[in-house]
């Protein structure tokens, strides 16, 4: 029996080195568009990771990886939000201190955060912010279309809605965007 475990145990960690641990990048960057906070998003692709641990023997090596991960990190994030949603509202010790600490107004000096950086340096600031002001089922729709390259069918699964309906949210995302980039198009050239 326990060479059987020993094998099980060689194949997961194989699923996880060759599969699975390339795409922690591209969650992490749909963890962060999701809650715009690093530690969070690490905490999120953190979560996914052990659950996909724990659900691999549901994992077909046939089907799409990325697929498959992202859809473990879109219900984490649901179920988390929900659970969130429920407790009362917290504030942080820390901040009222540090806030009441200074007749100045606070700083807040946050570390490098490479992989957002470059996601800026790919869109540009006020593309990021446009993306970033979208509602929620519309942006996800955005960044697993447009940046993350998933076709309507793989987002229709990772979402878990008719391709209609992904076809409809990326329209209207599409439409909210170009609306409020239409002036900083025009300042810079750009003629509709």
């Amino acid at each position: 029996m326990s060479e059987q475990n020993e094998l099980m145990q060689a194949e997961k960690n194989q699923i996880f080195e060759t599969e699975f641990f390339p795409l922690a990048d591209a969650l992490y960057n749909f963890a962060y568009h999701l809650v715009y906070d690093r530690d969070e998003a690490n905490d999120l692709v953190q979560e996914t990771f052990l659950k996909a641990w724990r659900f691999i023997a549901s994992y077909d090596r046939d089907t799409n990886a990325k697929a498959w991960l992202f859809t473990i990190l879109k219900n984490t994030f649901i179920n988390e939000y929900r659970r969130k949603a429920k407790l009362p509202a917290k504030t942080e010790f820390e901040n009222i201190v540090r806030v009441h600490e200074n007749d100045e107004t606070p700083t807040y000096i946050g570390g490098l955060d490479t992989k957002q950086d470059a996601f800026k340096a790919m869109l540009g600031d006020e593309v990021t912010k446009a993306i970033n002001h979208l509602p929620v089922d519309f942006r996800t729709a955005i960044i697993l279309c447009d940046i993350e390259d998933f076709k309507y069918d793989e987002i229709a699964k990772i979402l878990d809605i008719p391709i209609g309906t992904v076809r409809s949210r990326l329209h209207r995302a599409r439409n909210i965007l170009k609306d409020i980039l239409r002036d900083y198009a025009g300042s810079h050239g750009y003629k509709e």
